[in-house]
This record gives structure tokens, C-alpha cells and sequence, in this order.
């Protein structure tokens, strides 16, 4: 009998930030300290927080200032980020890499903020709901858009930025005026990137915010190209989260990713934010990028945000018109993020007792790469704190995916407000598991969990539902979950269930 392969394991990765982490410096020897924990709990990868220098010591990173500063140079009002110095993002790195752990760094192209200076340039002012019309005669405009990086005094990259390495600006000082300003003059083409190469919301999309970059501009390419490169020497990473992705050339992009993926292994991952409702237009996107792409799942994303706000919502309809329904090796599925979290420009509310429904729905199918959010699972600081989510359990939720969610998927979506499935196990890892939701009252569902169980006593690995389910000499068991809550069903003598009995420590912030 031929030997069988063993069965891949199933990967998740984290989000390692929430829009409030503190600007205390110490975040990298957070996660640093949490990556063991993590590890055990079933988190691969965890994408960080962008690392280069932002334009206050404050700033989340996304108010990019410099890509060559990780924390090494005296700028912007300190040598660290808001998150900590380049040695200590080393660090984090090195006890990740030991621990069998990836970093996806979080790569911002798209814009800069925090000029040095300001330059002269000509500018037309454009609609702010059309970017191809034009709402003003050409005149001449003091924009923030020189970049010298004086505390870097060259290190790694020579390279300054000027008025023609950028294609638009949101501020003239000469008059004080907030417009999108379209920039022109001889060294600049004057136009915005073409429709694909950015998306086609409010006519043309390339200008997002802060001195919007020109990839039209050969120095430009050819500076973040270079520090694609020097970054992956830098540090060692596993794969990048691209910031902003429908604002800037998709082509430029393709190009950056062919390049690292080419140079650095065809282990990298890289995935994008093209957060857009439409799943037109992330095909679209996809089809342009090619195979070595994913992206965020934002209509899933909407979608939990709606069934969590309805009653007694028709839950069969939950992956309706999402992108791991139609391209499961593409998507990145997710609950929420930090655009997407609570007092953000994208919130997308989701309810409290909704989450453990949504996060079994990424976490323990088949389908897609599901992404943990820091802020689910440690909690939200900040003006308005919110504690961790799904009641403590997200942990055990991804410990389960990583120890059980295996094998053949049958589904039983037989009924609007109670969902079921079973994974039915592999060759070497044949424990199986039944998962129940349901968005209404308590749930039952009668399954098929496989014959080779019969006589087994099941029990929920959550602990929210009491006692055992004996499997019948047919194979069918009869599972149940709570009113508006989850239980996940797994034989009670399968290997590493006690691990579900140790507590996980969210507590994280007194410990550094």
C-alpha cells in the first residue's frame, strides 16, 4: 500500500495592532513577548503594524514619512516608531523566526506625509467627487512635497523627493486651501495613473491622501523598488500586506511583488487592502495581478456586519457574493480590522454575540486564509475600550482550525437561522469535528460525522454546551449550540484536548 502524504497544516495569521494600541514605543516587545503564546494557540504569521517612520512619533504608520527609517534615525521626534526601534522590531523578529512564527510586514506605497519643506508647483484644483474635471484655472501652489530625510543624511537611499515625484496634494499654504490639487509642470505628466491601473471610484481614485506618490516617475519605481529589497535583507519576513492598493498602479505593483517573489522564494505571501463592497472589481483586480496575489474579503466582512444587525437573518446567505466563495485560494477572510473597528472611517459594526459565529466561519472551513484581529483578541484601548471578544474563546476557536478543522466538508444549511458542517479528518488526523451556529434560538443539527466513530463520546471544545453526543453505529450524532451562539463538537479523546483547559492571558498591557 502506497505510503500517504502527510496532511498540510492549516495556517492562520493575525493582525498584530488596533487602530489604539498606545504610542508608548513598547509595542514591539509586546508581540515580541505574546509570539510564543500565539504560536501555541495556532497563529503562523502575524502582519504588523507599517514600521517606517511616521510624521509624528504618535502616527500609526499609514502618515508615511520615510520607508527607510524602522526605527534606527533621530526624526520626526524620535529615533523609535510608535511601536519601538529597529532593534527591538529585530528582536520581535528573531524570537518569531525561532518560534516558527512569519512576519508580513505592512507596505504603505502610496502617499507621504511630514514634508521637510515645501516647493513651489503648478496645480489645477479637481472635483472632489470627479477627479477628471477640472474646477479651476492651472496657478501656482506652495505644497508641502520636499523630502530631504535630513536624519538619515543618505543611509540606505539617496534618493530626495520633489514636487514632480508626486501627482497630487490636498493643502496649499500659500492660501491656506484644502482642494485636491492635480500637480503639473515639465517634469511631471500632469495626469492621474490611468483607470485600471487605480480604481474607477469618484472617476479616478489615485489621489487618496497626504502627497500622493507619481509611479509614473521612474526615480520613484525605481527607489521603492530598491527598498523592497533592502527591507526583505533588513528583516527576515515572510510576506507583505500592501496598504491602499486601489490608489496606486496596479502594474507598478505587480512588478514590486514579481521582483520579491523572484528574489527572496516562492515561500512569500502577499495580499492586498482593496476594501470595495463589489467583487466585480476584486476579480477585476485579481485577474490583473495574477496568481501570486490575494486580497482582504471585504464583502464578507459586510456581510457579517449586516446578518449581526438583523433578527433572525437568513444566515444561508452569508457568503453570498463574497470572494472565498468564488476564489477561495485568493481570500483573506477576516471579522474586522482597524479600518474597519469601532470610531474608524470604515467601521463595519459587528455584534458582540455575532463574532464567535463569524470567526467559526472563517476559522473551521475549508475555505480561505483567516486572519485573527488583535483587537478581538486582546481588547480595544483608547477613548472608547472595548474587552476582547467572543467572551475569551477566540483563542480555543484557532487552536480548534489548527488541531481539527481537516478533511472532507459536508454542509447541513438546511435552515435560515442554524447552521451546521462537519470535517470529516484526514488519514493523520482523523479526529474529526461537527460545528452548530445559529443566529435565532438554540440550535440541533443531526450529522454525519463518519462510522468509524460510532460509539464515541463528542463534547464541545468551547465548553458552551453541556454533556456529550454518543455517535451511532450509522454515524450520526446529534449536536446542538446555544441561543445566538456556537458549539464545536470533537471526540473527547482526541489528541491535545486538554490544551483547550489552559487559560489564555489577554492581559498584556501591564507586563512590559
Amino acid at each position: 500500500m502506497a505510503q500517504q502524504d502527510a496532511t498540510p497544516e492549516n495556517m492562520t495569521m493575525m493582525q498584530g495592532f488596533e487602530w489604539y494600541v498606545p504610542a508608548d514605543q513598547k509595542h514591539w516587545k509586546r508581540l515580541k513577548d505574546q509570539v510564543p503564546q500565539l504560536k501555541a494557540w495556532g497563529i503562523d504569521n502575524i502582519w504588523v503594524p507599517p514600521g517606517c517612520k511616521s510624521s509624528s512619533k504618535e502616527g500609526n504608520g499609514y502618515d508615511i514619512y520615510d520607508l527607510y527609517d524602522i526605527g534606527e534615525f533621530d526624526q520626526k521626534g524620535s529615533v523609535g516608531t510608535k511601536w519601538g526601534t529597529r532593534q527591538e522590531l529585530e528582536e520581535l523578529c528573531k524570537v518569531a523566526n525561532d518560534c516558527g512564527v512569519g512576519i508580513y510586514w505592512d507596505a504603505v506605497l502610496n502617499h507621504r506625509f511630514g514634508a521637510d519643506h515645501k516647493e513651489k508647483c503648478q496645480a489645477v484644483e479637481v472635483d472632489e467627487e470627479d477627479r477628471n474635471k477640472t474646477v479651476s484655472d492651472q496657478y501656482e501652489i506652495d505644497a508641502w512635497v520636499g523630502f530631504d530625510f535630513p536624519g538619515r543624511q543618505g543611509k540606505y537611499s539617496k534618493q530626495k523627493y520633489h514636487w514632480y515625484h508626486f501627482s497630487g496634494v490636498d493643502y496649499n499654504a500659500s492660501n491656506d486651501k484644502k482642494a485636491v490639487y492635480k500637480i503639473l509642470g515639465d517634469k511631471s505628466d500632469g495626469l492621474w495613473a490611468e483607470v485600471p491601473d487605480v480604481d474607477d471610484e469618484k472617476g479616478n481614485f489615485d489621489y487618496l491622501m497626504g502627497s500622493d506618490l507619481d509611479y509614473d516617475h521612474p526615480e520613484v519605481q525605481a527607489d521603492v523598488l530598491a527598498w523592497g529589497n533592502w527591507i526583505a535583507q533588513a528583516l527576515p519576513l515572510k510576506g507583505m500586506r500592501f496598504d491602499a492598493i486601489k490608489h496606486f498602479s496596479a502594474d507598478f505593483l505587480q512588478r514590486f511583488v514579481k521582483q520579491m517573489d523572484e528574489t527572496y522564494g516562492s515561500g512569500w505571501f502577499f495580499v492586498g487592502e482593496f476594501w470595495k463592497d463589489s467583487l466585480e472589481d476584486m476579480n477585476r483586480y485579481l485577474d490583473r495581478m495574477e496568481e501570486k496575489f490575494s486580497l482582504f474579503d471585504a464583502p464578507l466582512v459586510h456581510n457579517f456586519s449586516t446578518l449581526s444587525r438583523a433578527e433572525s437573518a437568513d444566515m444561508r446567505k452569508v457568503f453570498d457574493g463574497t470572494l472565498v466563495q468564488c476564489r477561495p485560494v485568493n481570500a483573506v477572510t477576516l471579522v474586522m480590522n482597524h479600518d474597519t473597528q469601532p470610531y474608524q472611517a470604515l467601521e463595519a459594526p459587528i455584534a458582540d454575540w455575532f463574532k464567535p459565529l463569524a470567526y467559526a466561519l472563517i476559522l473551521l472551513r475549508g475555505e480561505g486564509y483567516p486572519c485573527v484581529w488583535y483587537g478581538d483578541l486582546y481588547g480595544i484601548r483608547g477613548e472608547h475600550p472595548f474587552p476582547p471578544s467572543c467572551g475569551g474563546a477566540l483563542p480555543r476557536l484557532a487552536l480548534a482550525r489548527k488541531r481539527y478543522a481537516y478533511g472532507r466538508q459536508a454542509d447541513y444549511f438546511d435552515h435560515a437561522t442554524c447552521l451546521g458542517w462537519v470535517r470529516y479528518g484526514t488519514h493523520d488526523r482523523p479526529a474529526g469535528m461537527a460545528v452548530v451556529l445559529s443566529n435565532a434560538g438554540p440550535g440541533t443539527k443531526r450529522m454525519h460525522v463518519g462510522e468509524m466513530h460510532a460509539g464515541e463520546r463528542w463534547s464541545d471544545v468551547l465548553g458552551w454546551s453541556e454533556g456529550a453526543v454518543v455517535i451511532g453505529q450509522d454515524g450520526f450524532g446529534e449536536f446542538t449550540c446555544g441561543q445566538c451562539s456556537v458549539s464545536v463538537w470533537v471526540r473527547e479523546d482526541a489528541a491535545g484536548r486538554e490544551k483547550f483547559n489552559e487559560e489564555f492571558d489577554s492581559n498584556i498591557y501591564d507586563k512590559v
